[in-house]
Formats: structure tokens, sequence, C-alpha cells
């Protein structure tokens, strides 16, 4: 059975896969890339249309897995595989696999689509690496007048090392592009409308720029996990790119999870805000995922609820999760999720079993 939950062990050490070229690109991207044309305030402000601020219609410009959908996303502990990519890197140790997957993310309430594919590898080397690349749009309110009409770029390169066997420390370089054609609420304003291009009519990006993660993950026994992280810690000073501080404590098994997070989000709103998520996961038979979670959103003054449902084989797995508002700016998201077990062909050559 393919490693989505906390169930392998161990190392292969041939230097060979995805993390060979890893390190040089994640450098690089982070070294060569500068702010152009970032908002002054961006979207501290919280412009809203009706009651829904524009960093909750836009998601905090995240991608989220069927894994962490369905458990709101609480998993900077035990979110090992592509989950890691986007909530913690160093927890891209926690199992050996070498996972492709495909993802979407669907909100109809704002128009908003993302998309994009990631691949982690964490058993040709002890160095463990991960890629993800997405895009999508946002078309959040339905008169043109104040249409967003933003789409984006997102690029993510992390890598994470086990110091020991109980400590592991990540690093991920993040890329975004966004542009915004729309005026928004307010128009041709800087937060909602765009930045206006002084050589013509178009609009400029909003962000392109780089900026990178840390985390640190900890098994503390047999089956307690804490993971530790910071997610765009250049501190861009806008709701697109919003800085996050958070961390997570959870009990990890071969056949369930149960974590509980919170996150300090420093930038999105015009005062630092928090959102506190717990989640849980049972796989039934080694097989069926079945996932329940609960968010709470300080930022948007929201209660969300959570689930998802899967099938997994030896070779692949296609899941979908929903999570919707309950008290709050009415919003479903919904997340479909397939991926392909590469270690389970054999051609990772480490003679491991999937």
């Amino acid at each position: 059975m393919a490693c989505r939950n906390l169930r392998c062990a161990g190392w292969g050490l041939r230097p060979r896969g995805l993390t060979l070229v890893l390190g040089a690109v994640l450098l690089g991207s982070i070294g060569i890339a500068s702010p152009a044309n970032a908002q002054e305030e961006g979207e501290r402000s919280a412009l809203v249309t009706g009651d829904t601020p524009v960093p909750f219609g836009f998601n905090y410009g995240e991608l989220d897995t069927t894994r962490s959908g369905g458990m709101s996303g609480a998993l900077r502990a035990a979110g090992n595989g592509t989950t890691a990519i986007f909530l913690n890197p160093a927890a891209m140790t926690l199992t050996r696999i070498y996972h492709i997957e495909a993802i979407a993310n669907v909100t109809p309430e704002f128009g908003r689509l993302a998309f994009g594919s990631a691949v982690v590898d964490s058993i040709t080397n002890k160095l463990a690496g991960g890629i993800s690349v997405s895009g999508g749009w946002l078309d959040s309110f339905s008169d043109p007048a104040t249409s967003l009409d933003r789409n984006w770029l997102d690029v993510r390169l992390a890598l994470a090392y086990p110091i020991v066997d109980a400590f592991s420390i990540g690093l991920g370089g993040r890329y975004m592009k966004v542009t915004q054609s729309g005026v928004g609420p307010l128009d041709r304003s800087k937060v909602s409308g765009g930045l206006m291009d002084p050589e013509g009519d178009g609009r400029l990006s909003l962000v392109n720029t780089a900026t990178f993660d840390a985390g640190v993950s900890i098994k503390a026994g047999e089956l307690l996990r804490i993971g530790v992280s910071g997610q765009n810690l250049t501190y861009l000073n806008d709701g697109i790119m919003p800085t996050l501080i958070g961390g997570g404590l959870g009990i990890a098994h071969e056949d369930f999870t149960i974590e509980a997070d919170g996150v300090a989000d420093l930038t999105s709103y015009a005062t630092p805000t928090a959102r506190v998520m717990a989640g849980g996961e049972y796989l039934i038979v080694d097989r069926v995922p079945v996932r329940l979670g609960y968010r709470f959103d300080q930022g948007a003054n929201s209660h969300q609820l959570s689930g998802g449902l899967g099938y997994q084989s030896n070779q692949f797995m296609i899941e979908a999760s929903v999570r919707r508002t309950l008290v709050g700016p009415e919003a479903t998201e919904v997340i479909f999720g397939a991926a392909y077990f590469l270690e389970s062909s054999g051609l990772t050559g480490t003679g491991a079993e999937p």
C-alpha cells in the first residue's frame, strides 16, 4: 500500500531522482527573483463586496490538496507527501514515497478555479524534495463593474532533511505572479483593481515576486507528531501572499490521523488574525480514506466544516473533499485529486516495497 499515512520508515541513500536537481533550482529561484510592482498596502484593508473579504475569496493564495481540504488544513504536523509542500516542507520526511499528483480546487460562489500538479520524492535520497506548479483565476463578483478578473501562476520548490530520525528541517521557495484586469470594489484601487499601467489602459501585476517557507517536524514517540512552519516569510505585507506562522500537534497511526493546528495570519487584514483547525482521517480496509475537519477563521468571522472520501490502491489514488461555510461568508470549496505512486512501479530503483 502506498504511503498516504505514516506507516513507512527508513531511508534510501541512492543519489537519483527528483531531489538531485531541486537544491540548485531552489537557491536560484530565491536568489535572482525580486519584488516588482508589489502592492504597498495589499489587501490588508479587507475590502469587501457584501460581507466577503477579498483574501477569504482568494483562499489566501493557497492550493488545497484533497487531504488538507478534508481535514480543514490541520496537517502541519502529520501532513506528509504533496500536502507538505504547501503547509510544512519538513514533513516530507515522514514517509518514503514518490508521488505524482494532480489537484483542482473549485469555489463557485467566487468564480474561483485553481488547478495544478505536485511531485514529492522522499525515497531515492535522504534529502526529500518536492515541486508544485499551479494557477487559476478568480472572478468574485457578478457585476462587471466590480469584478476582480484575477489570474495567477504559483511555483513552489521544497527540500527537507532529517537531522536525526526524530527531527527534520525543511525549506521551500515560492514564486508567484498575480495579474488583475477587473477594477474590483474600488475603481483603480491598488487593493481591488490592480496597478495601473502608466503607458496604456492595461493592468500591471499585483504581485511578481519570490518568497520562502520554512519548517520543522518532530516525531515525539511512536504516534505523536509536532510541526511548526512559517509561510511567505519575506513579509510581503499583503493579503495575496500573506505571512503565516503556525503549528500543529497530531496523533498519527498507520490507519488513522488526528490533528489540531493554529495559524497567525499577519498580513491579510488590518491587524493579525487567527485561524484554528482540527481534523481527522481513518483508512477503511486499507483502501478508503474518510476525513472530517473544522476551521474557524477570525479574519472572515467564519466557521467551516469539511469532509473527504477517496480510494487508494498500491499504484494510484482518486479522492475528493468539500469544505463548506456554516457561519460567515457563504463559500463551498470542492477539491479533486488523483495521484500515481511511482514507488510501486520499481522505477525508483530503491528496492522498497510500495
